[in-house]
């Protein structure tokens, strides 16, 4: 029985929130950017973001010079009109009074004196191509200024959007296993993703149309007052209008597209579970549920998009109508004003055109900001990354260990992930050269915290722990992690060829190292069967191999690193009992000379280990040898026999 829609709202809530950041409003040329949120300190995050454009103050300057050009010459260019319209209307109507603003006055003489020098005798038809020519001249320059503008814009923007990338990754490397441990994978990469992206469209767009239009509307402003006040006055009246229309439009938009935005969520994690799920639902002959289920979600999110789309789209006729009713009350005023010569026909023609673009830079800078302000959000959670603690630093008389052995002491070790809840109670043990030490016991009983403890991605909270004597706070870090291999449970291959994806494990091998070291681990023989051996290229962290090959893959590469420290945390869980017991000789040479530390939930791949701890809530409840457990008839017995289940 399919689930009603209310039950699959609810339980793809989460799935809609986590997506809903990742999806951009579609629609109407009004609804863009609609969902951006606003940044907790704007100042600081664009004080923070100015850092960037270091080395690229020079650059930045042109780009404001050529800015304002370009909106000069766009003004200029558009008031030429008056005095040609008004040099013909002379023309037409001598005996017709005049009164040109002072702009007019001044365009004018410019056009006069230099039709006088280029065509002595100034009459009409010279006056008007030397001021088409002026004209021409002007808008040249202001396409050349664009066109300057555009390509430093676009390689400031790009050039500090590298440097951004570059510290976010930089940081990243630096930040302890924790961070990663307490977030979501994806959630990180948005940084890289939507958030960078964001702030992308902001430095190359939306602050060069915001500065633009700012710029503009001033001028405008300016060019209006100049040229009548009372029709200005009548301009500026209906800004109250079209800023209220926008805002109300705009906050019905956001409404429907926030629902729009969870519906897509909703839907796309459906989609995502089911795919991901898809033999579950086979086997359960769950299609047809699946079917009305989807269907549900799916006619759910077309009723939000229909609302959402609509709204967006309605946002730009209605603010353009707006807009001309205003043009036209203007234009209707403006002719009454001619007829009393408050104006000429050319400042009326030029102050219709102005008016006309007043509103759109209100409406640009409308829509720009919220863009704007999704940007700095976005910037935002970058540098909430960046400002993240990183691993601590080396003590300065930091210990190289340039000949680590493998002798390890733990003594009283306490530790817990959070302070409240303790993982690890009193951890008592030691481990020589080329001695093999197991941890088992159930889930969750601490068994690979204590080998995280030993890596130093987690700092304990009481004890110590030592390797040749030598706290390991007293290692370098780097150098403690070369000397301790591991193969973790969960394989993780890097796009290359098999022999790269080996030679991870020590940079500097030599392809005989990284086959020797393949068959050490029981690998080369696979690899041989590959269609192209070592040079094999893998993709999808190892997709065409099998689960079991790619942990064989990490066994060879913790085999190439001589590493005299070896953790194994369940390195055998992924192959079958057949290769498990093939790789037994392997993984003996592999751990011959090495002290090695082995998880395992097989306790028949510990039986040979020096020593074998049996861990229970974070305590070490029972140790000793296989035998030696085995007589003690405790924990160990039980897991071993069967008598009682693993937990």
């Amino acid at each position: 029985m399919a689930r009603s829609l209310e039950q699959l709202q609810k339980q793809y809530n989460s799935i809609a929130k986590k997506n809903a950041f990742k999806q951009r409003p579609q629609g109407g040329p009004r609804g863009r950017g609609m969902m951006g949120g606003k940044p907790k300190s704007a100042k600081k995050t664009i004080a923070r973001l100015l850092t960037y454009m270091r080395g690229f103050r020079l650059r930045f300057a042109l780009v404001l010079t050529c800015m304002l050009l370009t909106t000069v010459t766009s003004l200029v260019g558009g008031y030429l009109l008056a005095p040609i319209i008004n040099k013909l209307t002379s023309v037409v109507t001598p005996d017709k009074k005049l009164n040109p603003s002072v702009f007019e006055k001044i365009a004018d003489k410019v056009i006069n004196n230099l039709a006088g020098k280029f065509f002595p005798g100034g009459e009409t038809m010279k006056y008007v191509l030397m001021a088409l020519i002026l004209l021409g001249s002007i808008y040249c320059i202001g396409v050349i200024t664009t066109y300057v503008q555009a390509r430093l814009m676009l390689s400031i923007s790009q050039g500090m959007i590298e440097r951004i990338r570059n510290d976010l990754f930089a940081k990243l490397q630096k930040l302890p296993v924790r961070f990663f441990d307490s977030r979501q994978t994806g959630e990180i990469m948005s940084r890289f993703t939507n958030d960078i992206d964001n702030i992308d469209v902001m430095i190359n767009n939306s602050f060069t149309q915001i500065v633009s239009g700012a710029v503009t509307l001033v001028g405008t402003f300016i060019f209006m007052v100049t040229t009548s006040w009372i029709l200005t006055l009548v301009t500026v009246a209906f800004i109250p209008v079209l800023l209220f229309g926008g805002f109300t439009i705009g906050k019905l938009s956001r409404k429907y597209y926030a629902a729009q935005q969870s519906a897509l969520g909703a839907v796309n994690g459906y989609i995502e579970e089911t795919v991901t799920g898809q033999k579950v639902v086979k086997v359960f002959n769950h299609e047809e549920c699946c079917v009305e289920e989807f269907s549900a979600l799916n006619n759910d999110m077309r009723d939000k998009q229909f609302k959402a789309q609509f709204w967006g789209g309605v946002t730009g006729p209605i603010m353009g109508n707006t807009s001309q009713i205003s043009y036209a009350v203007t234009v209707g005023i403006g002719g009454i004003l001619m007829i009393f010569g408050k104006i000429t026909v050319g400042g009326l023609t030029v102050f219709a055109q102005y008016s006309r673009q007043f509103a759109m830079p209100i409406n640009m800078l409308s829509q720009q900001m919220a863009t704007f302000f999704s940007a700095l959000a976005g910037a935002e959670r970058v540098f909430e990354v960046m400002d993240e603690v990183p691993e601590a630093p080396d003590a300065e008389n930091a210990d190289p260990m340039t000949n680590m052995k493998g002798h390890v002491v733990m003594e009283h070790v306490t530790f817990g992930y959070n302070p409240d809840k303790i993982v690890l109670k009193d951890i008592n043990l030691y481990a020589k050269p080329g001695q093999k030490i197991a941890f088992v016991g159930s889930t969750g009983a601490g068994k690979t915290t204590i080998t995280n403890l030993l890596n130093r991605f987690y700092d304990i909270d009481q004890g110590t722990i030592t390797i040749d004597g030598v706290n390991v706070r007293d290692i370098k870090r780097d150098v403690l992690r070369r000397n301790i291999a591991m193969v973790l449970q969960d394989t993780h291959l890097f796009s290359g060829t098999v022999m790269e994806n080996i030679r991870y494990g020590r940079l500097d091998a030599t392809d005989d190292e990284v086959i020797a070291a393949a068959k050490t681990a029981s690998a080369h023989s696979f690899i041989m069967r590959l269609s192209d051996g070592y040079n094999t290229m893998l993709d999808g962290d190892g997709a065409n191999l099998s689960q079991g090959q790619r942990q064989l893959l990490n066994i060879a590469r913790a085999a190439l690193s001589k590493a005299p420290i070896l953790v194994l945390d369940e390195a055998t869980s992924s192959v079958d009992t057949r290769t498990e017991r093939h790789i037994e000789h392997g993984m003996d040479r592999l751990m011959k000379d090495r002290t090695t530390f082995v998880i395992a939930h097989r306790l028949s791949t510990v039986r040979n280990a020096n020593a074998i701890m049996v861990l229970e809530h974070g305590e070490i409840i029972e140790r000793g040898d296989h035998d030696d457990l085995l007589e003690q008839k405790g924990r160990y017995y039980e897991l071993y026999t069967g008598v009682k289940e693993l937990d």
